[in-house]
């Protein structure tokens, strides 16, 4: 069962299949708990809301619309849920609510580590750059390299349209460039 198409295994899980739950969880748990700790910075109310959002889904299983790709709904709707857990939180300490169309996602250079040694130095330095990017361009940056996401499942994620993340891509990937060829610069 772990080969199943997407669409086979959403039904699947739509119809009740534990199996299928339990292999949807599997695979989604650790891009959504990364992407979640990004938005909460917080790993333990990640962690509480991810499993919250994950029963909700089951227990909501036949209500849910039928989807050929997952990974798009997924990450929205977690998202939405735990920016609504994290203003909810936020509304009893009497701070600022979270800004529900952009989160602002930080690097670190382990993130960005490879298998070389001799590229950690770069790692790091690439991840100071990416942090400077604006918020909008951090997730979309993270949310395609870092979660795989095609840029038509990053507009569903963070509710723009597909020509907004082709040009925020294109704007942050200009910018790293622009950094890195400054910092060259400098260095020669």
């Amino acid at each position: 069962m772990r080969n199943l198409s997407d669409e086979i295994l959403w039904k699947s899980l739509k119809e009740g299949d534990l199996n299928a739950f339990s292999i949807l969880f599997k695979k989604f748990y650790p891009l959504l708990h990364n992407y979640g700790v990004k938005i909460s910075r917080n790993e333990e109310l990640t962690e509480d809301t991810l499993q919250d959002f994950f029963v909700y889904i089951y227990e909501h299983k036949e209500n849910l619309s039928d989807l050929n790709t997952i990974a798009p709904y997924l990450f929205a709707s977690f998202r939405r849920f735990i920016i609504r857990k994290i203003n909810k939180i936020k509304k009893y300490t009497v701070v600022r609510s979270l800004d529900y169309t952009i989160v602002d996602i930080n690097f670190t250079p382990e993130e960005l580590l490879t298998h070389q040694e001799s590229t950690t130095f770069r790692n790091k330095n690439l991840a100071q750059l990416i942090n400077k990017l604006p918020k909008r361009q951090k997730e979309v940056i993270y949310l395609k390299f870092h979660c795989n996401l095609k840029p038509t499942e990053i507009a569903e994620t963070i509710d723009i349209n597909y020509q907004s993340v082709i040009n925020t891509l294109h704007k942050a990937i200009k910018n790293l460039r622009e950094e890195i060829a400054i910092i060259q610069l400098l260095n020669s």
